[in-house]
């Protein structure tokens, strides 16, 4: 357990200051270090930024806090040994969140009445605002919430920040589980919409009597058990953005109005003859062939012309290269955190079982399982009998991206972040790489574990001991 300085001001009031206190109330972030450039303390301001606690920080050298290009290219601390002067340059830092941050670093000396120099002393300001770029596109592999680093994700990272800026419809393709609903919400945030509403509508959830009120509003007495106005989501969403999941789930003469609504931006609710002039902004997503629809019958070919003003079309997770080892990394941090777990990463066996599941259920399936592990895990490490029990039986996709963990470079002062994002970028498996083999491996790096154990190695897969045998003979691995 670490004990934390609780520092005093001697001889500057009449009587002794809270240098805790005092510090807190600089609006900049703050960071003092002894002369080997270990964090000693750090303020509330600098905490927020980073994410990183003084108790996380303290003892840590500088360089595994801020973690920035200057840190590596040209260390101010470093230069403040041969000149007392301060110095202040434009950098960056990356936070918990792995989020990369444009910071303006100052860094001066701390001397004692000899002209000692007895630490250092770093303020870091935010300059995300003042600079004419969106760092929205510079955080690490992220835009908004939404994380990916594969060329698709990437070419939409690009894309996203330009269609913000306009009013134009926008529809959003995708198997289900992609994220969708992530993306539109992403949109509106980073928009000139922002302040105003984000309302969403299901267009699948409700009957079509009843979506119709959901989505227009109705007038009292419009139709049985219409005993008040009612605002309709488009009323509400004035000034803001309405999300329509599920559009191809639209009926037909609900089509026709949004249509009327695209062309005038007008609503007549229920049982009104009034209209009401909406300014929203339309962002429509879909998991069907919307073409397709259109040529049976059940799509209107000139709604879909109004609604795809701009497409972003979003690949299923087993066509994002490398972004699957990204996204366990990331659920796992947050989870993690979320739940105060003590847990350092994934072992090698879960990890070779992740990178080889063919997500159906894309995305919101890896967090799910991420989830699941994290909740029931109390070991150090996430074990293959800590993953949902349908993991270990099912075969993987036909193509492999397993990759071997390996730890960080331990130092004096580890770097505090979780294992699991340390992971490397996974490289492809030979295409001719079948899942027994892999199996096969996994076993065998079991039974080295255990020492030759049948029960432990079982218990190390997560599997049966009846399952264990019956592979072992499957594999030919006692012979």
């Amino acid at each position: 357990m670490i004990r934390l300085p609780s520092p005093l001001i001697e001889s500057l009031m009449t009587n002794p200051i809270d240098f805790t206190h005092l510090i807190d109330e600089i609006p900049l972030g703050v960071l003092i270090l002894d002369t080997d450039r270990r964090v000693v303390f750090l303020n509330r301001a600098f905490e927020v930024l980073s994410g990183f606690s003084l108790t996380m920080a303290y003892g840590m050298k500088c360089y595994n806090i801020l973690r920035g290009t200057a840190c590596i290219a040209n260390c101010p601390v470093l230069s403040m040994k041969n000149d007392n002067r301060s110095i202040s340059c434009k950098s960056d830092m990356i936070n918990l969140n792995r989020q990369r941050l444009p910071i303006r670093m100052t860094t001066a000396s701390i001397l004692d009445d000899q002209d000692h120099t007895k630490g250092f002393i770093e303020t870091i300001e935010d300059i995300r605002l003042s600079q004419n770029i969106d760092w929205g596109k510079s955080a690490a592999y992220s835009f908004a919430n939404i994380v990916g680093r594969c060329p698709q994700m990437e070419k939409i990272f690009q894309t996203l920040p330009v269609l913000a800026q306009s009013d134009a419809s926008i529809l959003i393709t995708g198997e289900t589980g992609t994220g969708k609903d992530l993306v539109a919400e992403a949109i509106h945030q980073t928009s000139g919409r922002e302040s105003g509403p984000f309302i969403k509508i299901n267009c699948g959830a409700l009957p079509e009597t009843l979506l119709e009120s959901e989505i227009f509003g109705h007038q009292k007495g419009a139709f049985t058990g219409a005993v008040e106005n009612k605002p309709g989501r488009f009323k509400l969403a004035h000034n803001g953005t309405i999300f329509l999941t599920e559009i191809g789930d639209l009926p037909r003469p609900l089509q026709v109005k949004l249509l009327t609504f695209l062309d005038d931006k007008i609503i007549y609710p229920l049982g009104s003859t009034k209209g009401f002039r909406a300014n929203v902004r339309i962002i429509a997503a879909t998991h069907r062939n919307l073409e397709q629809m259109v040529k049976q019958g059940s799509f209107r070919k000139d709604l879909l012309f109004r609604l795809n003003v701009a497409r972003i079309h979003l690949p299923p997770l087993r066509e994002r290269d490398g972004d699957i080892r990204l996204l366990i990394d990331h659920f796992f941090n947050y989870y993690k955190q979320q739940l105060d777990k003590k847990i350092n990463g994934f072992s090698k066996n879960s990890l070779t079982i992740l990178l080889n599941y063919n997500y159906e259920g894309n995305i919101r399936e890896l967090k799910n399982i991420v989830e699941y592990a994290v909740n029931v895990s109390n070991n150090l490490m996430i074990e293959p009998h800590h993953l949902p029990s349908y993991l270990l039986d099912l075969p993987p996709s036909n193509e492999f991206r397993r990759a071997p963990i390996e730890r960080h470079a331990m130092t004096q002062n580890p770097d505090p972040i979780p294992e699991g994002a340390l992971f490397r970028n996974p490289t492809p498996l030979n295409t001719q790489e079948k899942w027994p083999a892999v199996q096969r491996e996994m076993i065998i790096d079991a039974l080295r574990k255990s020492n030759g154990k049948k029960n432990k190695a079982a218990e190390l897969l997560g599997w049966g001991r009846s399952t264990l045998w019956r592979k072992i003979k499957l594999f030919k691995i006692d012979s």
